[in-house]
């Protein structure tokens, strides 16, 4: 037993310093797998719009939507990643990788 726990503590200890870039790579790999179902849905909204306002919209949505959903969301992300408990923060993080990536591979994306 002690043995599993030194291995999930030690995992934990080389996520810690890079938990902010790790909330940052989950959002951002969230971003990819659904931002096509975030663009239709902007798009349904400005196709009845000339070609300069829907051009605008979305450089707009692309330019400032996601990139304060980055700004935003990260260090709510962040901070969820510090509310699991130590011990098993490392094996959770590695886990909503694996989930993102059935998620992708679920959406065709893989």
């Amino acid at each position: 037993m002690k043995f599993v726990t030194d291995i999930l503590s030690q995992l934990s200890q080389w996520c810690q310093p890079h938990i902010s870039q790790i909330a940052l790579t989950l959002l951002a790999t969230l971003l990819v797998i659904y931002g096509d179902v975030i663009n239709k849905h902007i798009k349904r909204m400005v196709s009845p719009y000339h070609f300069i306002v829907r051009t605008f919209a979305f450089v707009i949505m692309c330019a400032f939507g996601y990139g304060a959903l980055m700004l935003f969301i990260t260090p709510f992300i962040k901070d969820i990643l510090l509310l699991i408990p130590y011990l098993y923060r490392g094996i959770s993080i590695i886990f909503s990788f694996l989930l993102l990536g059935f998620l992708a591979e679920n959406r065709r994306y893989i």
